[in-house]
């Protein structure tokens, strides 16, 4: 995953989002007609890091695999998903999936269905490996297009290794994206005042 969670500890939060599959209840529909393609964040809209500068990947087709410890296409219809992936010289990562329903009232549902996945995270972690213990916390609600909200979540391993990542859920009409933010740490080390500033600009600059 982009913020780099050890072996052990991935393993973990893998099972336990294909497990989280079964918790919520999808809208029923399809693939999404085509439309316009949602714009992306690009590195320089990412939070600053200290001493590495971020690159941007290719915007690319299909769910990444870096956001699958909490959130997944399990009991999800074959949407329109993009992704792009950031990263920094060091420990640090980002991802931002975007999604394409067909109705804005899908488009809610899913937003909605991705922040409950975000929200039970860190219990459903810790239920899938004693080894791991996680908190998460809410960072609240974001006035931008149809809404967003920003939530943290911090892993760490009996063995002493330490992560943490901030990750939103913004709407925008018909379309949601889910922005992650990660590096070794714990709370103290998450920018996240700067993480709003680009969750806020992700969700404006999808159309």
């Amino acid at each position: 995953m982009s913020m780099r969670i050890r072996t052990s500890a991935l393993t973990a939060l893998t099972v336990a989002a294909l497990a989280a599959g079964t918790v919520a209840t999808a809208p029923a529909a399809g693939a999404a007609p085509k439309a316009a393609a949602p714009k992306f964040l690009s590195a320089s809209e990412l939070p600053p890091h200290p001493t590495s500068s971020w690159t941007a990947g290719p915007v690319t087709e299909g769910f990444p695999e870096g956001l699958g410890f909490c959130v997944s296409t399990e009991g999800v219809p074959s949407y329109d998903y993009r992704h792009r992936e950031f990263r920094t010289d060091l420990d640090t990562g980002a991802v931002q999936l975007t999604v394409v329903t067909s109705t804005a009232a899908l488009a809610k549902a899913l937003a909605k269905h991705y922040d409950d996945l975000i929200r039970t995270c860190a219990d459903r972690i810790e239920e899938a490996d004693p080894d791991v213990q996680a908190e998460g916390r809410d960072y609240g609600s974001l006035p931008v297009e149809e809404g967003a909200r920003v939530r943290g979540l911090h892993t760490e391993t009996s063995w002493g290794a330490s992560d943490i990542a901030l990750l939103s859920v913004g709407q925008d009409g018909r379309t949601v994206t889910v922005v992650q933010w990660g590096q070794m740490g714990d709370f103290g080390d998450a920018p996240v005042a700067a993480f709003k500033k680009t969750t806020t600009t992700a969700v404006k600059k999808l159309y």
